[in-house]
């Protein structure tokens, strides 16, 4: 502190108060209306590491981990890690890229596409991030896997066994669990019933499908129906932390939390909780599209960017983003 600001300071004999960089910044937790997540802070991610990513920033999966938010955009092939006390002045704020060209055959197509969302093999301290759908022969689609270890050299890469029928429908969210010393990747579909069109935007068909490692490939083993009174119309992104299940919805602008079973793979009706709105009751999160557990009850959730249109005005304000939320009521 300079000596001047220091004389302002003993002259109003009031504390200063500790200046944000951005208007975005909150620094406080607002007050949440019932049924509502709790905002606590958020800034826009250009506002945290410039322009060395560019100024599109379609942010669609996020991890926490070691006191770091780890971002993935599904325009860009780099990851990005932030601080998460949400300061662009934060040393950990930088950008990553792989290290290596991917192997398994990958095409120089593939190096270059963005991820929907990202896991961690605590064990192993591996990576692995999740491509939505590629066409597969004779006919649909699969989503594929990267894998990478702690140093983010990239590993390898595989499809996930499991056929999907629409390629702007695939698998939105990953996760890592860990049972009985085998790891499983839990892949989220986004439409309901893993289907796209009018039926994969009908509520109640909420699926995780369960993955598990045999060789090189990533072998379908079980499935987790998410509960039939769940009103989302879509699926954005799955987090996990000690028996407990968060699950995104970018449409319906809300979270789901329940607690994943530890021996079946089966969760109960849990709870559903709506991010923020205004003060009229509308959505002004428009884009979710990643979340991660970050305590027993707070979770990072990430924002896409906007879309074009005077009706998508309202959700530029809260696009590009990095929001820390609080889950009023829960405990672990």
């Amino acid at each position: 502190m300079t000596a001047a600001k220091k004389q302002t300071k003993k002259q109003t004999k009031k504390p200063t108060e500790k200046q944000t960089e951005k208007p975005t910044e909150k620094p406080t937790k607002e007050t949440a209306k019932p049924g509502e997540l709790r905002l606590v802070k958020e800034t826009k991610i250009q506002d945290l590491i410039g322009d060395g990513a560019g100024t599109r920033l379609e942010a669609s999966g996020v991890l926490y981990r070691d006191g770091t938010f780890l971002i993935v955009c599904d325009n860009l092939p780099s990851l990005i890690r932030v601080g998460s006390e949400l300061s662009p002045k934060a040393p950990e704020n930088e950008i990553i890229n792989p290290k290596a060209a991917r192997k398994s055959g990958s095409s120089a197509k593939e190096a270059n596409v963005g991820y929907e969302d990202l896991a961690h093999d605590a064990l192993h301290d591996h990576y692995f991030t999740l491509s939505e759908a590629e066409p597969v022969k004779p006919q649909g689609f699969r989503a594929r896997v990267h894998e990478y270890d702690a140093t983010f050299r990239p590993l390898g890469s595989a499809q996930l066994d499991f056929d999907l029928a629409d390629a702007n429908k695939g698998m939105e969210g990953l996760e890592w669990v860990e049972r009985s010393g085998t790891g499983h990747l839990l892949a989220l579909c986004e439409g309901n019933l893993c289907l796209g069109g009018k039926k994969g935007r009908t509520p109640g068909g909420g699926r995780i499908q369960v993955f598990r490692r045999e060789g090189k490939r990533w072998a379908h083993t079980d499935t987790i129906s998410l509960p039939a009174s769940l009103p989302f119309e879509d699926y954005a992104s799955v987090s996990v932390r000690d028996g407990r299940i968060a699950v995104l919805s970018q449409a319906s602008s809300a979270l789901w939390v329940g607690r994943l079973s530890a021996k079946k793979w089966e969760v109960d009706e849990g709870t559903v909780h709506r991010l923020p709105t205004d003060g009229k009751g509308r959505t002004v999160y428009g884009n979710p599209e990643g979340v991660s557990w970050v305590s027993a009850d707070h979770v990072v959730i990430v924002s896409d960017r906007a879309k074009k249109g005077a009706e998508n005005e309202r959700f530029r304000a809260k696009d590009q983003s990095v929001h820390l939320f609080l889950i009023p009521g829960e405990h672990a």
